[in-house]
């Protein structure tokens, strides 16, 4: 069986040293079958890493821009020449299929593209002579150590949102990355050193949350950076920010897509079942809600029940198949009791995939697409984050209609609006209540230079990941004051009034 250790100081480390539970399962999802046990880390362990982080802090913040972005272009250039290996990563333990682990590293090399050229994004501001013989300068610095918790869904994107850009601002990193798909972080930490990342400067510690609350309350930490569920993001928050630590927190989803009449049903039908059901709808931005307008139901559900059904389902490693299983056996089951209760609660259950299996692999995770329709606002499947490949059609009058119910969502992660109708989505991309919106488009993941967050109960803190807010939150900023008067003039005496700049 295979074994996952930490990453400490620039190498494996450890064996694990809690009595009981030192060790966790990693399950292949689409066999069932435990392929790998992972080490998970104690107070010990966190103690360690954050030590050799500290240490590494000492001299990496001190090094130039110019050392930190050679470092950063070569992990680039080792992480574009691996991309397979980590994608077959990705499919082992988490279930996508490789097309779609392939995504996810493309996705997360934009980040790393970008941390390779923040020179410009750390440049300072000065003004001169804002006084006599006096100048104002405004600079950027590190904090120090940076927790980074990610989750299952995306092993190796997740990760590369985090620590390059934290990296590349001067800090050093503990990564906790979720212990059901470990082995992408050991090899991004791996080629990380090879591209020459000082030692302790990035670390891996895997666990629970014993581990993640021991990363939350150790006095050595400046900051945290996470992605999960609402509930653990508000915990997150809350924990950390009472220690002093700055928080980034993203939280779930209830992502809705508004079909206007007008909308091309065909187009919309097609990023209706790409969004909801890719990587088995185990995304903070799959599409989980239509909200259809007057007649666009009746003809919209068709389409998208008659696309769905082709889908292919099979292990993540088979070319053939375009959606994998779901990540472990209580979280497909926990996604099927929601399909099984919105029957109950009066919904239309056009497609249920409870029963689905796949020959030679039936114990595997499998989850078949379902599509339920004419679902309630007060239905759990609709109030709660499913996380898998259930899409919910919720029918509205008007468009007034439509937007008290997606704005009465207490998630405002991402939204769309289809339509034809440029005053109508010009309306609606100002109207609703969500931190990313997209026109005609399913899934507004913005670009790597923009910043990705959402609203209300989908994030908390002040910050979004990546972009310009990610330089913001991994830096603190500074304002210098300096008199450098000429040597010609002299001493006029003590003044023990308010300065001024006149």
């Amino acid at each position: 069986m295979k074994t996952v250790t930490h990453w400490i100081g620039g190498k494996p480390y450890g064996d694990g040293s809690r009595a009981f539970g030192a060790w966790g399962p990693v399950t292949d999802p689409a066999s069932g079958e435990v392929t790998t046990r992972v080490a998970m880390a104690g107070t010990d362990e966190v103690d360690t890493a954050v030590a050799a982080a500290k240490e590494a802090y000492a001299t990496w913040r001190t090094s130039s821009l110019a050392q930190r972005t050679a470092i950063l272009f070569r992990y680039r250039e080792l992480l574009n020449a691996r991309r397979d290996d980590l994608a077959a990563l990705i499919t082992a333990e988490q279930g996508k299929v490789h097309a779609d682990a392939l995504g996810e590293v493309a996705r997360g090399l934009e980040i790393v593209e970008l941390a390779c050229g923040l020179g410009t994004a750390l440049k300072g501001d000065m003004s001169t002579e804002v006084s006599s013989s006096v100048d104002v300068t405004s600079v950027r610095q590190p904090l120090g150590v940076i927790v980074g918790i990610s989750p299952f869904n995306f092993p190796a994107m997740i990760s590369m949102w985090m620590f390059p850009m934290a990296i590349a601002c001067g800090n050093t990193f503990v990564h906790k990355p979720s212990s059901k798909a470990p082995s992408a972080s050991m090899l991004l930490a791996q080629l990380a050193a090879e591209a020459g990342v000082p030692d302790g400067v990035l670390n891996i510690e895997h666990g629970d949350e014993v581990a993640a609350n021991a990363l939350l309350d150790h006095p050595d930490v400046a900051a945290v950076s996470f992605v999960g569920s609402t509930p653990v993001a508000r915990h997150v928050y809350g924990r950390a920010s009472a220690s002093g630590k700055r928080v980034q927190a993203l939280g779930g989803a209830k992502n809705h897509m508004l079909v206007l009449p007008d909308a091309d049903l065909d187009a919309a039908a097609d990023a209706a079942v790409t969004a909801a059901y890719g990587s088995a709808g185990q995304r903070c931005m799959a599409v989980s809600v239509v909200v259809a307008v007057g007649s666009a139901g009746d003809a919209l559900v068709p389409r998208i029940a008659e696309r769905a059904a082709k889908v292919r389902i099979g292990p993540g490693d088979d070319p053939a198949s375009e959606m994998g299983p779901l990540v472990t056996r209580a979280h497909r089951d926990e996604v099927a009791d929601y399909v099984a209760g919105a029957a109950a609660q009066g919904a239309d259950v056009v497609l249920d995939g409870r029963d689905f299996t796949v020959e030679g692999f039936e114990n595997g995770h499998w989850m078949g697409i379902s599509l339920l329709d004419k679902v309630s606002t007060d239905s759990d499947a609709y109030r709660n984050e499913i996380f898998g490949p259930v899409l919910c059609v919720l029918r509205a009058e008007t468009y007034e209609e439509a937007m008290d119910i997606i704005n009465g969502s207490p998630f405002g992660n991402a939204s769309s609006v289809f339509t034809r109708d440029g005053g109508a989505a010009r309306r609606f991309q100002l109207e609703v209540e969500t931190g990313m919106v997209g026109v005609n488009v399913p899934m507004p993941v913005p670009v790597g230079y923009h910043s990705f967050g959402g609203w209300k109960d989908s994030a908390f803190g002040d910050h979004r990941m990546y972009g310009g807010e990610a330089v913001h939150f991994y830096t603190r900023g500074k304002v210098i004051t300096s008199r450098w008067p000429d040597p010609a003039e002299t001493a006029t005496g003590p003044d023990l009034g308010f300065p001024t700049s006149r």
